[in-house]
């Protein structure tokens, strides 16, 4: 009997899992990313010297670097699926993470809060959104694959609005099934379950002011040492936990663009036609595309919304959608590592970065008060005083627009010169075997 056949199914799959982070530790793409991280938390540790933060507010500020990141990352991979690979127009992103989310939150949120939920496990809440996500794909993938480009577009954004504007409805704030008491919130949100990593540190993780069980008490002894509080170091775990969602989520991603069904979503992505003609019944293939990306962006919604245990359709605005496809246009469209890149990117410096620079500017330029409108910040060029502008752009009021701003520099730059986006259109193998002896891969598809 062979070892594979003595480990069974199981121990084989943790086999393969193991070689293929092997095989992807090994490779540029992985160097690739570590040097950006690393350059990434170089930045933001220079700025928050700058800003003078001390040590828990220079950690606090990387733990947010990193979340962010992972959460843009998985949702920039979902697109990916769908954009990327089989060329199809969604921007509906917000809408299925909506879904995901309030799935959830209906699932596993206990019968007593203020709009009751079912309370299951959070295991059984987590897939039941993610299988929401999906089942919402599917049917809104079926009657739009008749349409292409900008119209499937607008079914897409009018779906994610519709789910968006029901969550809202005073109809459904509170409402039951038979003698079950359910409700969204309506225009007022509702609680989430208690975040999960609160299990690991507390004993009694569901009340407030609960004490730390052992693990709880070695962590923010050590942690407190350091002058690192324990929230701090609980975002910390749960930032660690999205960076190990978006590896896994890279590595299935990986492992179907190598698999048949992922090679011919590659043949649709480069040319639909040649693909029909080859006997490939190319919409099957784009609704099972479609429907993996949604329910990808169930996940991410659900993981982006239940560290801060309150959600609202205010967060799930179309603009958010705009978001995910500015990173993945930054990445590359058709490339998992520029999909995580692009991710990254985005969320730490045109989503993070213009706050900071914000408060660096502010706290070592005296720009006086801002202007009370744009012409009069403008007027004030007449006479080279560049002053009212600057503490215009910067006010707290305007930080968002200037985010909107820089987002459309970037996009205008890269649209003239760098269309395919940081890794874009890399040079792919057909065979899923790499069949040369360099240790680089020529591209993750």
């Amino acid at each position: 009997m062979s070892d594979q056949d003595r480990r069974g199914p199981v121990g084989s799959r943790v086999d393969a899992l193991a070689d293929g982070v092997r095989s992807f530790v090994s490779t540029s793409d992985a160097r690739l990313l570590l040097v950006f991280a690393l350059t990434l938390y170089g930045l933001f540790t220079v700025v928050s010297v700058l800003l003078g933060y001390n040590v828990n507010g220079i950690v606090d500020t990387l733990r947010r670097i990193t979340f962010l990141s992972a959460v843009y990352a998985i949702l920039v991979l979902a697109l990916n699926v769908q954009w990327g690979y089989a060329g199809l127009f969604n921007i509906g992103v917000a809408g299925f993470m909506a879904v995901g989310v309030y799935t959830m939150a209906i699932l596993s949120s206990p019968p007593t809060n203020t709009f009751p939920g079912l309370g299951l496990p959070l295991p059984i809440g987590i897939l039941g959104g993610v299988l929401a996500a999906t089942v919402l794909g599917l049917l809104a993938a079926l009657p739009a694959l008749r349409l292409r480009g900008d119209y499937l577009a607008i079914v897409t954004l009018a779906m994610a609005e519709i789910v968006r504007r029901v969550f809202r409805s005073p109809v459904f704030q509170e409402f039951s099934i038979g003698s079950v008491q359910l409700g969204t919130g309506g225009s007022r949100g509702m609680n989430l379950p208690e975040n999960p990593i609160r299990a690991l540190f507390y004993q009694n993780p569901g009340e407030a002011g609960s004490p730390p069980n052992a693990l709880g008490s070695a962590l923010f002894d050590a942690a407190s040492a350091a002058g690192i509080q324990p929230s701090v170091v609980e975002g910390w775990v749960y930032a660690m936990v999205l960076v190990v969602a978006v590896g896994l989520v890279y590595w299935l991603l990986r492992r179907v663009g190598n698999s048949p069904f992922g090679r011919v979503l590659k043949a649709v992505r480069e040319d639909e036609v040649v693909a029909r003609a080859l006997g490939k019944d190319t919409r099957l293939f784009k609704v099972k595309a479609f429907a993996v990306g949604c329910a990808l962006m169930g996940l991410g919604g659900i993981l982006w919304r239940l560290s801060g245990g309150y959600v609202s359709t205010t967060m799930f605005q179309p603009i958010y959608t705009f978001y995910v496809f500015v990173a993945l246009i930054i990445g590359g469209a058709g490339s998992n590592t520029g999909s995580i890149l692009g991710g990254a990117a985005f969320a730490s410096l045109l989503f993070e970065g213009p706050n900071f620079v914000r408060r660096i500017v502010t706290g070592y330029v005296d720009v006086g008060a801002a202007p009370n409108s744009l012409y009069d910040a403008v007027a004030a060029l007449g006479g080279l005083d560049l002053t009212p502008l600057v503490a215009y752009s910067l006010s707290d009021v305007n930080v968002s627009a200037l985010r909107l701003v820089l987002l459309g520099v970037v996009l205008i730059y890269l649209i003239q010169n760098r269309p395919e986006g940081l890794l874009g259109h890399r040079k792919e193998v057909a065979s899923p075997i790499d069949l040369t002896d360099r240790g680089g891969e020529e591209g993750d598809g």
